[in-house]
């Protein structure tokens, strides 16, 4: 369980969460959903402790905080790093020992190439690949499925599904409704950094059809098209 208390996170004047309250279970599977700017990688980037904010973050296993994997929409890396190079370094680091890199390049990667040489979709499937096999039990991940390609988004989805099955929390924030629609149980909307609605599975198509109806019907009533 990670219990979420009225944390909020400001930037000056510009307040990205205001208030946020919110418990995530083991075994299920969370969609962020929102539009830009509503405060999903600030969200994310307090959950994985990588910035300051008021309120509090409680998680049920003291030393979850070692085991929470990060997956941020563009992937940094160093520079002059192989592919296994850099599996190896994120093993090293949760103290993962003897990996096997053969097995786990389940995406079929060079391995042995330079990572300034991959495209945007391999270095995201090798961010992906580095933190699966850092046996993490909390997921977040930001824009998964954006710049992969269809075999991979495919894949992606399994493996969510088999990260359910082993009883990890996984959190996904995602443009792409219909990828999280066959993954999440719940579904989270944020805006302007405030939680607007959360629903379960049942109620995902009512929620899809309020965004269509207030987020784009309404922009394109009066749009003229020639």
């Amino acid at each position: 369980m990670i219990e979420v208390k009225d944390v909020s996170k400001s930037f000056g004047r510009v307040q990205a969460l205001r208030n946020i309250t919110i418990n995530f279970e083991r075994g299920k599977v969370y969609g962020l959903i929102g539009p830009n700017g509503a405060g999903k990688t600030t969200f994310f980037e307090c959950l994985a402790g990588l910035m300051d904010y008021s309120g509090s973050i409680d998680y049920s296993q003291h030393d979850i905080r070692n085991h929470i994997a990060y997956l941020p929409t563009n992937p940094t890396f160093l520079t002059l790093i192989t592919g296994k190079e850099h599996l190896q370094l994120l093993c090293n680091a949760r103290r993962v020992t003897k990996p096997n890199f053969r097995i786990s390049n389940i995406f079929n990667l060079p391995l042995n190439r330079f990572v300034t040489s991959y495209s945007t979709g391999m270095k995201k499937k090798l961010a992906f690949t580095a933190i699966l096999m850092q046996k993490n039990e909390l997921f977040l991940l930001d824009e998964p499925f954006n710049g992969v390609d269809i075999q991979s988004n495919i894949l992606l989805t399994e493996i969510i599904h088999r990260l359910k099955q082993a009883n990890k929390t996984v959190i996904i924030s995602s443009h792409i409704l219909s990828s999280l629609s066959s993954v999440c149980d719940n579904f989270i909307l944020l805006k302007e950094g405030k939680i607007h609605k959360i629903v379960g599975k049942d109620a995902f198509n009512e929620l899809e059809a309020d965004l269509i109806k207030n987020e784009v019907s309404n922009k394109l009533e009066h749009l003229i098209i020639r």
